[in-house]
């Protein structure tokens, strides 16, 4: 099975659908009369990362995950964003560089030892790596994101998250 088909279309999809939640949170900032930029401050609960940081780690968990099963270097980001119109820059930097990668980098990936910085001297099959982990903390990051937007009043719904479906006559 080669990872890539059911994977990075995946990624590249929902993190499409994260820089639409943001289009839609501007249209309310207009819409309520304030700076759109004061939601990436925002979290719902006082321990966990603020809006602007679950969109670099919707980032981060995109760019990282698919390099290490392709066995790339993804690309760095600085972290630095501090408004709506730099996470939406980063969102499609993540997407771009996403599109470069080819289903031949994924051959094998599903036995490829995969290592962590926080786990030194231990690893992970590729397999094991996406579903018990890579994906589950991507959707973490993009199901907060999305909560703390919906929370705040960005008129989001279910379909905002899973994005368009290849819905054919039957």
């Amino acid at each position: 099975m080669n990872l890539y088909d059911p994977f990075v279309p995946q990624l590249i999809q929902i993190v499409g659908q994260a820089r639409a939640w943001l289009d839609k949170a501007q249209a309310l900032a207009e819409q309520k009369k304030f700076d759109v930029n004061v939601l990436l401050g925002c979290r719902l609960a006082p321990d966990q990362y603020p809006l602007v940081r679950q969109f670099q780690a919707i980032s981060d968990g995109a760019k990282f995950t698919a390099a290490r099963l392709a066995g790339v270097t993804p690309p760095v980001f600085e972290d630095n964003e501090k408004t709506v119109d730099e996470i939406r820059a980063r969102l499609d930097r993540t997407i771009a560089w996403l599109k470069t990668l080819e289903p031949a980098q994924f051959e094998g990936a599903e036995a490829r030892t995969i290592t962590l910085p926080f786990a030194p001297g231990k690893g992970l099959k590729g397999m094991d790596f996406l579903v018990k982990m890579a994906l589950p903390n991507f959707y973490f990051h993009a199901t907060t994101a999305y909560a703390i937007l919906r929370h705040n009043g960005v008129d989001v719904g279910k379909l905002d998250f899973i994005g368009e479906l290849p819905f054919f006559d039957v």
